[in-house]
């Protein structure tokens, strides 16, 4: 006859967990004739432990768990993320090319790995299932869009690839009933109820209903009630059907996912769910923007007039012009601070379809078809109040003082500005305090360090070591067929800004595809407190491990400006007559981005300077050396490596 059961309805939460200890002890224990005394008759079989073991005790290890990627559908996605470029050897991992610097892709690499998001191959098909293993991209539809080099930053870079994805495979189980989104379980043996019993008492909280039925199934357990192991398991909740399946709102969250291993200056920002047909980060992407960031003044000043330098044709006309043509002797400029103006000017020059050899690096074993790229824009800005770095403390949502703010979902205006110009501001080009400047720069493609080249240029042109229209001299190829020798700007300043995907077949310049950024979707589970977590703005956010970041070199920035400020007033004053007899034949210093300034005796101008082999000459003696008939790689204008 089979024993009554106990209502547990009514038990309070620290009853059922007492009992549930109970019940564990003795399942443990084994003593299933104990537990038959209370609850079920004495020949019942022993019973089964496995499915209620305890958890391992401290020290102790599981055993790993076994990922079966066969178990879940895969999506191809695009991911735009941010990274510092000092620490790393460029964005591009080469097969069995060791460099001393770790590179982006590799730490993209490990992260996706890690966190089970990609599924790559080796060469002969075998999966590959460990982060320490060689890299490959094989299986996972890998594109990249703009390569940046060792040192070089990027805000909007993207990658293109095929990852998990928490949508069900719909797979039929043979051999078993189908169940509707309304089946809450499976048909079992049924229980034995009491049908005189009292009904039961209004239903406790949530959390003792669960207790209640953990301490029935464990019961079950004991009483031998407990379904046959080839039963399909009991479906608690209605599965997710492709019918109702978000794919944003449901899918994993990539961004918060790859954030919480990718190093702190590797942040993820945003995800593209729905990338177009045969989407290609590489050529589906038409245009790039790049900017590079310098200080004004550029070097320390020279005081004195020491740091005046001498008259050049270039100052003497633009003193002229000011002048109104008079005869006021020309303005001398002081060593360290640039002519934005005169930056401007030669900026313009760049805009348009022209052919940039000389100002590219020149590399024969690509046999490019040609040099020819548009550039859309080339301006010169300052970057001040709100718009500049970290200028956003000052919009609405983050004053000291809530005063006039409403809280609809938006930063003060702070999305889609990010970091930019204000207007212009009356007497600029000579600040009475350090400014910051970007040279921005929009194209549908570049060269090998075409951006640094034509910054390293402008910079000549900003010193009044060349004039504006030295930039129309080189862009001329017919006259200027061969590249002049001159220095590289230096790679930390310059920052890959954004890449562009418009619409197929569109003319627009503006970026089509729709991003999914940090913070704009709740984390796709139920509702709670810790869910609501913003994963941009919240406690350890995408926005406050980069104000970490910003602040430790911040402070470094402080103590440093402080200390040269202290120096400058400590001792004997300047005088401006100190040096005058020595100020002609002071050496010439060259800025090239770099935190100095190098000294050069004589200065050469770039149209007098030795020119490198034309790039025909390169690459037919690169071709006779590989054995090659005729050009036969060509790299289309969409190419991009900075």
């Amino acid at each position: 006859m089979e024993g009554k059961r106990t209502d547990y309805s009514a038990w309070t939460h620290s009853q059922l967990r007492e009992r549930i200890a109970e019940l564990e002890g003795k399942l443990e224990e084994g003593n299933s004739q104990s537990l038959a005394s209370t609850t079920a008759p004495t020949n019942l079989p022993t019973l089964p432990i496995a499915p209620y073991a305890s958890h391992p005790k401290r020290g102790e290890s599981s055993p790993p768990r076994v990922f079966d990627p066969s178990k879940y559908a895969t999506r191809l996605i695009a991911l735009k993320f941010a990274y510092l470029g000092q620490r790393y050897n460029g964005l591009e991992h080469h097969v069995n090319n060791k460099t001393p610097l770790t590179t982006i892709e590799e730490e993209l690499w490990k992260a996706l790995m890690k966190t089970k998001l990609i599924f790559p191959t080796t060469k002969d098909g075998t999966l590959i299932t460990s982060a320490d293993a060689e890299m490959s991209w094989l299986g996972c539809e890998y594109s990249k869009c703009g390569r940046t080099d060792k040192g070089v930053s990027a805000f909007g870079q993207v990658v293109g690839l095929r990852v998990r994805s928490s949508e069900p495979l719909h797979q039929r189980v043979p051999n078993h009933p189908t169940y509707t989104s309304d089946t809450q379980h499976p048909p079992t043996r049924k229980r034995s109820l009491d049908p005189d019993s009292p009904p039961a008492d209004p239903p406790p909280p949530t959390r003792t209903v669960k207790l209640a039925g953990k301490v029935v199934e464990m019961e079950d357990i004991a009483m031998g009630d407990a379904r046959p192991t080839n039963d399909p398991p009991r479906v608690k909740k209605p599965q997710t059907t492709r019918h109702n399946f978000s794919q944003t709102k449901s899918e994993l969250p990539y961004v918060e996912m790859l954030n919480r291993v990718l190093p702190s200056d590797i942040r993820i920002l945003a995800w593209c769910p729905t990338p177009p047909p045969n989407f290609s980060a590489r050529f589906s992407c038409k245009e790039r923007r790049y900017r590079y960031f310098f200080t004004q003044p550029a070097f320390m000043p020279t005081p004195g007039a020491l740091g005046l330098s001498p008259p050049t044709t270039t100052t003497a006309a633009s003193s002229s012009s000011a002048s109104g043509g008079g005869g006021n002797p020309p303005r001398r400029r002081r060593e360290g601070w640039l002519d934005i103006d005169a930056m401007r000017e030669a900026a313009g020059y760049f805009v348009g379809l022209h052919d940039f050899r000389n100002f590219c690096k020149m590399d024969p074993s690509k046999q490019l078809a040609h040099f020819k790229r548009r550039v859309f824009r080339a301006e010169i800005e300052a970057l001040r109040g709100r718009r500049a770095p970290v200028g956003f403390v000052g919009l609405p949502a983050f004053r000291a003082e809530a005063e006039g703010w409403e809280d609809n979902g938006a930063m003060g205006g702070l999305e889609g500005g990010g970091l930019d110009t204000e207007e212009k501001v009356a007497g600029e080009s000579e600040p009475s305090e350090p400014v910051v400047y970007s040279f921005n720069v929009d194209g549908s493609g570049f060269l090998w360090h075409q951006v640094r080249c034509m910054t390293a240029v402008l910079f000549l042109v900003g010193q009044g070591l060349e004039k504006p229209d030295v930039v129309k001299e080189m862009l001329d190829v017919e006259k200027m067929p061969a590249k002049p020798i001159y220095e590289l700007a230096d790679d930390k300043p310059l920052v890959l800004w954004d890449c562009i995907f418009p619409a197929e077949g569109s003319e627009s310049r503006e970026d089509a595809l729709e991003w999914i950024y940090a913070g704009d979707t709740p984390r796709p589970r139920e509702s709670t407190k810790r869910d609501a977590w913003d994963s941009k703005k919240g406690p350890r956010g995408v926005m406050e491990d980069l104000w970490q970041s910003w602040r430790n070199v911040k402070i470094d920035e402080v103590l440093a400006g402080t200390m040269i400020g202290l120096v400058a007033t400590q001792g004997h004053k300047v005088s401006d007559a100190a040096g005058q007899q020595h100020a002609g034949s002071k050496r010439a210093r060259v800025f090239t981005g770099g935190n100095m300034a190098k000294p050069v005796n004589p200065y050469l101008p770039i149209l007098a300077r030795p020119r490198l082999e034309s790039y025909e000459g390169l690459t037919a003696r690169y071709a006779a050396r590989k054995g090659l008939s005729k050009v036969n790689v060509a790299v289309a204008e969409d190419e991009a490596n900075e």
